[in-house]
């Protein structure tokens, strides 16, 4: 017997991809649901090379038997379906904003903290991190317990998909708008994200940071450690798929290049590629589709007592978000379900 499993959101870039993830990894649901907005009550999506799930209404649906759901609706969206869901049984993997500070809800990365999995019945839900958190956080655990993180300086180069289908659809269209030597206004970013970098992603708070960057340094501190400085600049950059990171380090203890290099490959989802020549590393372009972390120019910063320089690189849609997220599921099974 397996698990009944419902995918909130599964119209979108993340519930997409988690329907993908989980037929890719053999997940052992003896049932699927796709649920939605009303608006696509009825229409299908793919599931796995051959199937096709029919999508339900979220906001009518009873979760009274489902024994996993996995959101990624929109934060107030689950604000309101995940803690109906939690309270009938069903327990909530959230990809959204809207319970990661919660201090009674588990915000894991497996490779990470998952032993922190173990919280989940206080609530029945389970956050999963910022997409540009994890893949930084994945990255920088095995360092962090060899040499004990000080600070980190961290600027971010974030893909169209993180902000969702639209926006992808809108740095097409300005694309291709530029070379007909038109003007489109932009609708889903701040300014034209075409042939453009946009340094805002999310509102801005009074201190002048915007959202995405409170998230990194708040997320980072309650995954890894809470003495962590965290300083963070995140980007939007006119890419389809794949985050990448300049991630600078500065550790309590001796640290060399050499011996992150170690501990990195050594890393479970790290993905070490760094050779000193033209291409030796990894970019966005090479992540896409792939599972793994991927950690390039791995090199002492000779301007502070023991600290590294890295560049991380992930596809945003699957170890970002869909792939974390059914990771936290299996651990779960495995080690806190039983069968079902």
């Amino acid at each position: 017997m397996g698990y009944r499993v419902a995918i909130a959101g599964a119209t979108g870039n993340v519930g997409r991809q988690l329907l993908a993830v989980l037929a890719e990894r053999d997940f052992p649901a003896d049932e699927v649901i796709a649920l939605a907005s009303r608006a696509s009550v009825g229409k299908e999506v793919s599931f796995g090379d051959d199937d096709t799930l029919r999508v339900h209404d979220l906001a009518e649906f009873d979760f009274a038997d489902v024994d996993i759901g996995l959101f990624s609706p929109g934060g107030s969206v689950s604000k309101v379906h995940a803690p109906r869901a939690a309270a009938q049984g069903c327990v909530v993997i959230d990809n959204t904003s809207q319970f990661r500070m919660d201090e009674d809800v588990p915000l894991v990365v497996p490779e990470v903290n998952g032993e922190t999995i173990a919280g989940y019945d206080a609530r029945n839900i389970i956050a999963n991190p910022n997409c540009s958190t994890i893949q930084m956080v994945v990255a920088l655990k095995p360092l962090h317990d060899h040499a004990r993180i000080k600070r980190i300086v961290v600027s971010t180069y974030q893909s169209t998909s993180g902000a969702g289908k639209q926006a992808m659809d809108e740095l097409f269209e300005h694309t291709r708008a530029i070379y007909m030597n038109a003007r489109e206004e932009p609708r889903s970013f701040a300014k034209t994200i075409a042939f453009n970098v946009v340094p805002q992603i999310g509102p801005f708070d009074t201190d002048g940071s915007t959202g995405e960057e409170a998230k990194m340094v708040r997320e980072t501190q309650r995954i890894l450690d809470p003495e962590i400085l965290v300083s963070a600049t995140c980007v939007r950059v006119p890419t389809f798929i794949g985050h990448a990171e300049a991630v600078n380090v500065e550790f309590h203890d001796p640290i060399d290049e050499e011996e992150a290099r170690e501990l990195l490959t050594a890393a479970p989802g790290v993905v070490v590629v760094d050779r000193p020549f033209d291409g030796g590393y990894a970019t966005p372009v090479d992540c896409a589709g792939e599972d793994a972390t991927f950690v390039s120019r791995i090199r002492r910063d000779p301007t502070v007592a023991n600290g590294l320089c890295l560049w991380v690189v992930s596809d945003n849609l699957r170890k970002g978000a869909a792939l974390n997220a059914v990771q936290i599921a299996e651990d779960l099974i495995a080690n806190h379900l039983g069968s079902a």
